[in-house]
């Protein structure tokens, strides 16, 4: 079994619709831990100790956030430059989180469409996760595709549901080591190795 750990960060969560759906099916999963970033540190004040031994206890990593502004929210930001630190994530002597597998779970209000070379954000989500993927080059650590709901604004709450239960089956097989690295790096989302939601089809 591999053990998880969500990095859940949403600055608003109240007001999410998407993402309280996506935590109230996966927080208490086994092999899974929910870790709520915002209000652990609502003073941004990381614990730096402890988030590193949380990292070291865990085999796959999930930063969970909606997409602001073509990125995470402030939270992930201090987070990795608090924790991620020089000689211990990275460096000559920073090998303490070589193997581990870490991915982006994000919302956006933003279609599929909207995300491409013609679409009116110009570039792809893989492309403006380069930053977070690279990251986790330099740390040794193996990034997987994201897990991505579009279109959020728009979304149905029975469509809403649909894609949680579809990040709830993610996790579960990630869990039981299902999903091998060849099948994950021969997709864009790690939504396309998942039965496509019936009500989204149509």
């Amino acid at each position: 079994m591999a053990k998880l750990l969500i990095l859940f960060a949403h600055p608003v969560f109240e007001k999410s619709r998407i993402h309280k759906r996506m935590v109230n099916h996966t927080r208490h999963l086994e092999h899974v831990y929910f870790h709520d970033l915002y209000e652990t540190y609502p003073d941004l004040d990381i614990d730096i100790n402890r988030e590193q031994q949380l990292l070291l206890e865990h085999d796959i990593i999930i930063w969970q956030h909606p997409f602001y502004w073509y990125s995470a929210p402030a939270m992930i930001k201090q987070w990795q430059d608090l924790v991620l630190e020089h000689n211990w994530a990275y460096g000559a002597n920073g090998k303490m989180l070589t193997g581990k597998r870490i991915f982006n779970a994000l919302s956006c209000g933003g279609s599929l469409e909207a995300y491409s070379q013609t679409g009116r954000n110009r570039f792809s989500i893989r492309q403006f996760l380069t930053p977070f993927e690279q990251t986790a080059t330099l740390c040794n650590m193996h990034y997987m595709p994201p897990f991505v709901v579009h279109g959020t604004h728009k979304m149905s709450e029975a469509d809403i549901e649909l894609h949680a239960v579809q990040y709830l089956q993610l996790l579960i097989s990630l869990v039981h080591n299902r999903i091998s690295e060849d099948e994950y790096q021969s997709v864009n989302y790690l939504n396309d190795l998942l039965p496509v939601p019936e009500q989204v089809k149509s």
